[in-house]
């Protein structure tokens, strides 16, 4: 009986003996796991002094100081690890787990973000704002969301400007015959038909040249792409239309995503809103000292020109009576959604 006793003792000895290793080696398992650097790669194409890249760069401070070291974050500007045509695929694949492509890169999976290109439809850049914090932002969300990309924050590169070598753009008329360049996309091609001017879809690599040999007369761009490309060299004037926007989406591998604890999910979402923030006020300021520097700076030899409320006008109508050819490519509904975002 004292044989059968000791022999039972030893064995509930030793299976509280293996429980307690097992406790201990689940609980150095838990804090190597709380230990663990997360490394994020996050490919953009332009230059670390633009507006966008300046906010990847806060981003990835803000989000290793937010972590306390948890979260390491390696930015790749000017398309050092992949350009915005192939990011998707690599983000589908978690080679690049973070990107900011721009909108029009969106609209072959999302025909929706077409939107983003419909002239006149953004009163200004309050107005701009509300609608990509608002509902209409989200809905153009989820659709990226349910292509297997988790969209996180819209980022601004700005209201682009019509230049031209030839009888500056002020009403819609004095585009007439002008050769425009344009991105790919069917509102712009409605856009440069609707004022009578003639298309050219060239990618921007090409736009200087073009515009320097006479290929194209004129183009649509932000003041920075036309500044820091320097069209102001062959161009003589610019037309301070705000006729139309460009932007940017940050997405995360959705893999990466799911990968990552919620506490952690939380912390990228934090560091990417402030990083939003700092990125708006810094595009901001870009376009008045860009603007400035074009005003005043007799080497550019440019002409700019601010539209009056009636020219404005005369834009705004003639856009707007083309708005229904949008309606099966964004939606109509989508469409006076914006309109009506107060």
């Amino acid at each position: 009986m004292k044989r059968l006793c000791l022999s039972m003792a030893m064995c509930v000895g030793l299976f509280f003996a293996a429980c307690s290793d097992s406790s201990k080696k689940e609980g150095n398992a838990t804090s190597a796991d709380s230990k663990k650097v997360v490394e994020i790669k996050f490919a953009h194409v332009v230059s670390v002094n633009t507006p966008k890249g300046k906010a990847a760069d806060f981003f990835a401070k803000r989000a290793e100081e937010l972590s306390n070291g948890r979260i390491k974050v390696h930015v790749f500007p000017s398309a050092q690890l992949v350009d915005d045509d192939k990011v998707f695929q690599e983000l589908k694949r978690n080679n690049v787990q973070m990107a900011a492509p721009s909108f029009s890169k969106f609209t072959p999976i999302a025909k929706e973000f077409n939107l983003w290109d419909v002239p006149f439809i953004f009163r200004d850049t309050d107005h701009l704002h509300k609608v990509m914090d608002g509902e209409v932002g989200q809905i153009l969300k989820d659709v990226i969301s349910s292509k297997g990309y988790i969209a996180l924050e819209y980022w601004d590169a700005g209201f682009k400007q019509f230049s031209t070598n030839k009888k500056p753009i002020i009403v819609p008329s004095d585009a007439e015959g002008q050769k425009m360049r344009i991105m790919s996309s069917k509102v712009l091609e409605e856009q440069t038909k609707a004022i009578k001017a003639i298309p050219q879809v060239l990618p921007f690599g090409e736009v200087y040249s073009a515009l320097q040999t006479g290929v194209v007369d004129a183009a649509e761009n932000p003041l920075s792409n036309l500044y820091n490309s320097k069209f102001y060299e062959v161009q003589n004037s610019i037309t301070m239309s705000n006729h139309g926007y460009l932007g940017y989406l940050v997405v995360a591998s959705e893999k990466f995503w799911n990968e990552l604890s919620p506490d952690l999910q939380d912390v990228v979402k934090q560091a990417i809103r402030e990083a939003t923030i700092y990125e708006r006020e810094e595009s901001e300021k870009e376009e008045v000292l860009l603007l400035q520097r074009l005003k005043e700076n007799d080497k550019t030899g440019t002409a700019v020109y601010e539209l009056t409320e009636e020219q404005k006008k005369q834009w705004q109508d003639l856009m707007i009576g083309i708005y229904p050819k949008f309606y099966d490519l964004v939606g109509k509904d989508l469409i006076e959604k914006t309109l009506n975002t107060k």
